[in-house]
């Protein structure tokens, strides 16, 4: 059976740009409002608070881990903030590498490792859009187990010591898409999955691509009416299933004309389309590009 989810992460090909160890001491906030790459954070010890641009803040715990998949402004504070509009100093590098913000003078009440990440895909922004807004992790145990080795890797000073924390948190961003399902996900694909009707048409897209695929043929396959099902699917998931399936049939197409999997009738054909100038046209007003200009600017090798 494909996995919607596991095509997704893959096609994003997520990797670990960089990350820092951060203490915070006493009462203290600090801010990015500049648009960056995806912003993750595992809490280690302690606890804090994270706000998304003007949302209610998301309280964080030791275990949890936070993804913000899309470039937004994100603010952290103790879990005892200073007063609003008051800004603590940059973070302070420490001999042990480690960062200080806040009270340099007073016990740790947080420690978190903060970072970037990005999507090596040419299409991340297509296929960031399938995702939640906010991935929330905490509880779990598969991802408690993930954190305690980043925990236990960032504490000692061995060889390859910044190339594993790498591979660990890679491995953490994979594993937060998983778990995400079936929780209070913002709209996207992982909300989607989390709904049984749903997810059974979401896989069928996937497993079919080709197929003629209709908002009711669909809809029957998910034993919804059309209406409900097209509501639902656009609420959970946060496009229509026409507009999903689109979206899905380009980014593979992307791809497997990068990879040079084919030529273009070839490739129509496998993700839906019945001529190569049907597949060319809709193409063409999707990227902005043919499928031979897309070919010469992004072609592997």
């Amino acid at each position: 059976m494909v996995d919607p989810l596991t095509e997704v992460v893959t096609l994003l090909q997520p990797i670990t740009r960089f990350s820092k160890q951060v203490l915070g001491g006493g009462s203290w906030r600090v801010s990015r409002s500049k648009p960056d790459d995806p912003f993750y954070c595992v809490v280690l010890q302690g606890g804090c608070r994270v706000t998304i641009d003007d949302d209610d803040p998301i309280e964080l715990s030791s275990g949890d881990f936070i993804l913000v998949p899309l470039s937004h402004a994100v603010g952290m504070t103790s879990l005892d903030p200073p007063p609003e509009g008051v800004e603590s100093d940059p973070p302070v590098c420490m001999a042990s590498g480690e960062f200080r913000i806040g009270a340099q003078d007073e016990p740790a009440n947080v420690r978190m490792l903060v970072g970037h990440c990005s999507f090596a895909s040419p299409d991340a922004a297509l296929l960031v859009a399938l995702l939640p807004r906010v991935i929330h992790v905490r509880g779990e145990h598969r991802l408690a187990t993930l954190v305690q080795l980043v925990r236990d890797e960032s504490r000692e000073q061995r060889p390859a010591r910044e190339a594993v924390l790498a591979r660990l948190v890679e491995l953490l961003l994979i594993e937060a898409f998983r778990l995400t399902t079936g929780t209070g996900a913002s709209p996207g694909l992982v909300r989607g999955l989390a709904d049984a009707r749903l997810a059974t048409a979401i896989r069928l897209m996937h497993e079919r691509p080709s197929h003629p695929w209709t908002v009711s043929e669909l809809a029957k396959e998910a034993a919804l009416s059309r209406t409900t099902f097209f509501v639902r699917f656009s609420r959970e998931v946060g496009v229509t299933p026409m507009d999903y399936l689109l979206a899905w049939r380009m980014a593979l197409a992307k791809e497997l004309l990068r990879q040079g999997q084919g030529r273009i009738a070839e490739i129509a054909e496998r993700v839906g389309y019945g001529s190569a100038s049907t597949f060319s046209v809709a193409f063409t007003r999707h990227v902005q590009l043919s499928p031979m200009q897309y070919v010469r600017e992004h072609a592997h090798g």
